[in-house]
């Protein structure tokens, strides 16, 4: 039965099989360590940040980059993520950002497909992993999961990038995650560098929200997003300026740490809007 892992670098750590683990992101020597010291051989990536390839390579493991959405994994990816589980040496370690939602629906998807994992199994390794049920598209496909015909996966063209190109609209939302969850750590520690994470700086990390935002702004592909979105990320922008003009001027005021909290929960509710009505849509609720 699939299990939770107790480890100290490699967030939300779930083994499905003798085979296959299901976590988060790698980060840093002491992750590689610990999944060289687990025995993996193959690290599957199924976030949208770019792999650290040649720490892997450092400890002698192969990285594989298939990227899928919030909204579900499409039936080619699942095929990828299929023949992957299968013919790549093992153990596997398929991992997502913070290891609770896309990495376990890959894994269950994989598992299944190649008959690692009983498709009864599967949405009960999502609620196991953290998966929120607002991912209905995730959940969609854990219960969609079904066994593969192995004929149809020995036929498969796989290509197994270290790094997948993504479209430069879904980079850039990789970025803001990741600077949205820099200023979350802040924020819980009162807008100060912690002893954890010394080398973030809060204003610093308002810049980088706020520049990314602003290009964001500049692309064609934000261009042909609907109203309700390109006006989301325009008050986004403004609200991670008011942060970061806040954050600057520091203890100067008595106002300044909730007109700070203020203008990140601001960013946080179009975030969490944005998600619902665009990212989170399931597949099959897109396609015509």
């Amino acid at each position: 039965m699939p299990r939770r892992i107790h480890s100290q670098h490699l967030p939300n750590a779930h083994r499905l099989n003798a085979k296959v683990i299901s976590g988060g992101q790698p980060d840093g020597e002491s992750a590689f360590a610990e999944l060289k010291k687990l025995g993996v051989k193959t690290v599957i990536s199924v976030d949208g940040a770019r792999p650290e390839v040649a720490l892997a390579r450092k400890y002698g493991l192969r990285y594989v980059h298939l990227p899928h959405g919030y909204d579900g994994i499409p039936d080619a990816r699942a095929m990828d993520l299929a023949k992957a589980v299968r013919d790549l040496p093992g153990p596997i370690y398929i991992h997502c950002h913070h290891g609770k939602h896309r990495s376990p629906a890959a894994a269950v998807v994989a598992c299944v497909a190649v008959g690692m994992l009983e498709p009864r199994q599967a949405v009960d390794f999502l609620r196991l992993a953290g998966t929120s049920e607002k991912h209905r598209g995730l959940y969609e496909s854990a219960e969609r999961a079904q066994r593969l015909e192995s004929s149809l996966l020995d036929a498969l063209d796989a290509d197994f990038p270290e790094s997948a190109q993504l479209p430069p609209l879904a980079e850039s939302m990789v970025a803001i995650e990741h600077v949205h969850d820099h200023l979350t750590i802040l924020a819980k520690a009162g807008w100060r560098p912690t002893a954890d994470h010394p080398d973030l700086k809060p204003a610093h990390e308002a810049l980088l929200l706020r520049e990314h935002f602003t290009e964001l702004l500049r692309t064609e592909a934000v261009m042909a997003q609907p109203d309700e979105f390109r006006r989301m990320i325009h008050d986004s922008a403004a609200a991670a300026r008011e942060l970061e003009t806040v954050l600057e001027a520091g203890d100067q005021g008595r106002s300044w740490m909730p007109r700070a909290q203020a203008a990140f929960e601001r960013i946080t509710a179009h975030c969490t809007t944005c998600h619902t009505r665009f990212r989170d849509v399931p597949l099959s609720e897109k396609q015509p």
